[in-house]
């Protein structure tokens, strides 16, 4: 029987998956998916899939990938959908299909505890204040019930805990085989059943910075792979050009400090002098954040062939230059102590590293990518590509296509021939247009297959969509405060359910404000702003819904709850969107990106920006409608969207929910939505 038969069975009426679970109903376009996935495994190729919330694609790429009986590389965006896909999507779909295979999770170092580094932690500079020392104390009692090594694992670790970088290991330094506990490592560990198994599940960033360095154990992994899965697809282009250039940051050079000093006193104390040489390092670093000047925490600067913008060029190169001598003298003191112990081959090998980038970041730029310099609470030095279409094509891509039948999908290889690798690229956004080019383009994928799955939620009666007409301009100052009181009056009726997404920090930080100076007051609501508790914390506490006291809960956020919070039922009731999602124009990827298109002869407006908002724009309203029984009101406190020619291509991109004119429609429409709860947590 075919693979694509294989899975028309399981996803029938009456099928196997139908009998394992009383609630699966079969979906049209979910069975389309997996049919179309099933054809490229068969074949091989390339498959780009966008399918919209609700078509459920984690089971159609997963169902044909476990009846292939191929090894199979699934590549996820975050470590919590890689959580999600190994501990439960996974181990439900091989029993249920009843396939033997072994699967492995593999992540990045910095997600597994490092034995050698825990040993050394207690003695680590801040591993005896009283906070550290309490969560070592909890690490070092799991560390003994552990199998894995997985600190995701350790209830209650902060993702943000400084003990973190105390107990986890970085390629900088590694020891790799020279480590005395390179045979109990976890991340070899893991590694070594990653190559064991049938199933691997991976993130995007481990992917990249694998393709880029060749050191996190996918050179040996992809090779013996013939098919492989992206699914949230939408974020490698970004992904992949943060890990396919070069950086340098001042964190970098103070942890390489910080490791000098530590090392040199514990196993060559008094044949060198360790204080002077890792204070030489630490200030190197801080008079190259001092180069940088006042600049404001968060921005980015531009770099022209001598000196980021706005830097007084003879000033930075000096900077760098003192940075680059500190190091060198660093290295010297080290090659007279390599043969003590295997940490100072490692941190011998990490100053050559550091001088190579500083004299990288000395010298001219690449004519193909972009450079700049981030200001935060570190410095950090970046040069990137502008995309990944030609690593991909060079790197990943490298074999022929597989000849097309009519219908534009490979054809099958002649008997007794293995068919090319198979891969797999799906979102539930990836474009606006049939051709899905915002994806394909920058992912040098123009001549794979497409297909478009839409939604089978019905938005016309689950959703609304309102712009409020009343409010001001975004670029007028008083857009948020007004923004603002209408948001809070509205949560106030709805009891909390409301979720207000912004476009800027700057914008978070003001909408936050105004809303607890309005809202949270006792016997009113608990507003939450993203950065003053943890990410997981404001997931949980968002989801409660009218939890504690009997109190509902408002939500803004930024940035990554644009995405991938998925929060069903009658929690959320309330969307709010402040601005029109359009790219920063001050950022260097953005500036250079808009300067390439124009240079081509094209508009960089209607060819860039306007594609990058439609895109963010849907991204964020998919948070609304997760399940069938959902209901809810999105509203774009943006009035460019009805005002503005171009807000009908913004529009199009939206789901198609059902139109408020007026602020009367709007009031109706809040005082429709019902508190009972429509949560289906048996959907698949």
């Amino acid at each position: 029987m075919s693979l694509v038969a294989m899975v028309q069975e399981a996803f029938a009426p009456g099928g196997v998956l139908a009998r394992a679970d009383a609630h699966f109903q079969p979906r049209a376009g979910q069975t389309e998916m997996a049919e179309a996935v099933a054809r490229t495994i068969e074949a091989g190729g390339v498959l780009v899939v966008e399918a919209g919330t609700g078509v459920g694609k984690t089971f159609s790429y997963l169902v044909p990938a476990l009846l292939s009986g191929e090894r199979v590389l699934l590549s996820t965006a975050t470590k919590a959908l890689q959580d999600q896909l190994f501990a439960r999507d996974l181990p439900r779909l091989v029993q249920t299909l009843g396939v033997p295979v072994r699967t492995a999770l593999l992540k990045g170092r910095g997600s597994y505890l490092c034995l050698y580094r825990l040993e050394r932690a207690r003695h680590a500079e801040g591993g005896t204040e009283p906070g550290v020392a309490r969560v070592l104390a909890k690490v070092e009692q799991w560390v003994q019930g552990t199998r894995s090594g997985d600190l995701a694992e350790l209830p209650g670790l902060d993702e943000r805990s400084p003990v973190i970088p105390l107990v986890t290991s970085t390629r900088e330094n590694c020891l790799g085989a020279q480590c005395p506990r390179f045979g109990e490592c976890h991340v070899h560990l893991a590694r070594r059943e990653a190559l064991a198994a049938d199933i691997v599940v991976v993130n995007h960033h481990l992917f990249f910075a694998d393709l880029a360095v060749r050191e996190s154990g996918m050179a040996e992994l992809l090779p013996t792979v013939r098919v492989v899965v992206f699914d949230e697809a939408h974020q490698i282009n970004e992904t992949g050009v943060q890990f396919l250039g070069m950086a340098l940051s001042t964190g970098q050079l103070a942890d390489f400090g910080r490791d000098l000093l530590a090392s040199g006193l514990q196993q060559a104390r008094g044949l060198a002098d360790w204080t002077g040489l890792a204070a030489g390092v630490d200030l190197a670093a801080k008079d190259l954040r001092l180069a940088a000047g006042a600049m404001r925490s968060g921005s980015r600067l531009r770099w022209s062939s001598e000196a980021p913008e706005g830097l007084e060029p003879q000033a930075w190169s000096a900077a760098l230059r003192r940075t680059g001598l500190a190091v060198a003298q660093a290295q010297e003191a080290l090659d007279t102590v390599s043969e003590i112990a295997p940490d100072f081959v490692r941190l011998y090998e990490r100053a050559g590293e550091l001088l190579a980038r500083l004299a990288r970041f000395a010298g001219p730029g690449r004519p193909d990518a972009v450079r700049w310099l981030e200001v935060g609470m570190q410095l950090r030095l970046a040069e990137s590509p502008l995309d990944i279409a030609e690593a991909l094509r060079t790197r990943l891509l490298q074999a022929p296509d597989a000849p097309a039948d009519a219908d534009g999908w490979p054809e099958h290889p002649p008997a007794g021939q293995t068919p090319g690798r198979a891969w797999v690229f799906t979102s539930a956004t990836l474009g606006h247009d049939e051709r899905l080019t915002w994806f394909t383009q920058r992912a040098g994928l123009t001549d794979a297959q497409i297909l478009r799955v839409a939604s089978p939620f019905d938005y016309p009666s689950q959703a609304a969509l309102y712009v409020p007409r009343h409010l001001p301009s975004p670029a007028d100052p008083s857009h948020s405060a007004v923004l603002a009181q209408w948001v809070g009056e509205a949560a106030l009726q709805l009891g909390g359910r409301t979720l207000v997404l912004t476009t800027t920090l700057k914008a978070l930080r003001t909408l936050g404000d105004l809303l607890k100076e309005r809202l949270a007051v006792p016997g009113l609501l608990d507003v939450l702003v993203q950065g003053e508790w943890p990410k997981r914390h404001l997931m949980e506490r968002f989801r409660e819904g009218a939890g504690q006291g009997g109190r509902g809960c408002v939500l803004v956020a930024s940035a990554t709850f644009w995405e991938g919070f998925d929060v069903p039922g009658d929690a959320l009731q309330l969307l709010v969107i402040d601005k029109l999602p359009f790219p920063p124009p001050g950022d260097p990827l953005v500036e250079a990106r808009t300067q390439q298109i124009e240079q081509s002869g094209g508009s960089a407006f209607r060819d860039y920006a306007l594609p990058e908002a439609a895109v963010a724009l849907k991204q964020g309203a998919g948070r609304l409608i997760r399940r069938e029984t959902d209901q809810g009101v999105l509203v774009v406190g943006d009035v460019r969207l009805v005002s503005m020619g171009y807000g009908k291509r913004l529009l199009a991109a939206l789901p198609p929910m059902r139109r408020l004119e007026s602020e009367a429609d709007f009031q109706a429409a809040l005082q429709a939505l019902t508190r009972t709860s429509t949560t289906d947590p048996t959907s698949p």
